[in-house]
């Protein structure tokens, strides 16, 4: 296995062609005030498997691909699934 990074984050942004924005939160104490600080960082991937908004991706460090993309999604881990509800029957 080589020692890449490998983060998990969710798919904000999939309008460009090959390329996805995700989004990584990260939530740590902070060494001082011992609060709960939670951060967010969105990075721009590539994309080869077709992810859509809102699924959950594994991305890996890569060599750069162009300006702004430095990595590679990996895996997608959880496929998100909008604008379908189910509607409940209601009892008669």
């Amino acid at each position: 296995m080589n020692n890449r990074r490998r983060i998990t984050g969710v798919v904000t942004s999939t309008k460009m062609d090959k390329s996805v924005m995700v989004e990584i939160s990260r939530t740590y104490r902070h060494p001082l005030y011992k609060k709960v600080v939670h951060s967010k960082k969105k990075v721009m991937a590539h994309d080869e498997l077709g992810s859509e908004v809102g699924d959950l991706v594994k991305i890996v460090e890569s060599r750069p691909i162009s300006k702004r993309k430095h990595w590679v999604i990996e895996e997608i881990l959880q496929k998100e699934i909008i604008g379908k509800e189910v509607e409940l029957e209601e009892p008669v």
